[in-house]
């Protein structure tokens, strides 16, 4: 199955992209939050994660590292704002004023809905602004988003 991604909308500066996942919610909240499946997802085809460090509460960090596959590095930290076992995980990037150009920040909210054994995977990632939110998506976002969502259905297969 693939994901659903809404980056066009022209009201709000949300990307919003949905999944369904042959896998029960707990499960696929573990791979979602545990560095030990993260690492395997996050990203695209060819991705690496050297670096990925979750402390997993209100307050803490979120701190990653990928890689292309052209070996070029991206640090991406984040704050949780939210964390509700097994159903809501929400937080904030941390601009990295290192990086050049800059990303645009977010809050992003996963939420996690049972239906029956499978799962429904719904990311919304809200910008400061439409102008953001369309540089993001130009950088790749909703489609590196799309294709981490197909990483995370490979890894629920293994698991």
């Amino acid at each position: 199955m693939t994901s659903i991604i809404d980056a066009s909308s022209l009201d709000e500066p949300v990307v919003i992209v949905t999944r369904m996942f042959d896998a029960p919610r707990t499960l696929v909240w573990d791979v979602i939050t545990d560095p030990k499946h993260v690492v395997h997802w996050y990203g695209g085809p060819g991705f690496t994660n050297p670096v990925c460090e979750m402390d997993l509460r209100p307050g803490g960090i979120w701190r990653h590292v990928m890689q292309a596959p052209n070996g070029a590095q991206f640090t991406i930290n984040s704050v949780f704002l939210e964390v509700v076992e097994p159903e809501r995980l929400v937080w904030k990037t941390i601009k990295d004023e290192n990086r050049k150009p800059a990303p645009p920040t977010a809050v992003s909210t996963v939420t996690l809905e049972e239906h029956g054994n499978q799962t429904k995977w719904t990311l919304v990632a809200r910008f400061d602004s439409i102008a953001e939110r369309d540089i993001s998506v130009s950088m790749g976002f909703a489609k590196m988003i799309g294709m981490g969502a197909d990483r995370i259905a490979e890894r629920l297969k293994v698991k």
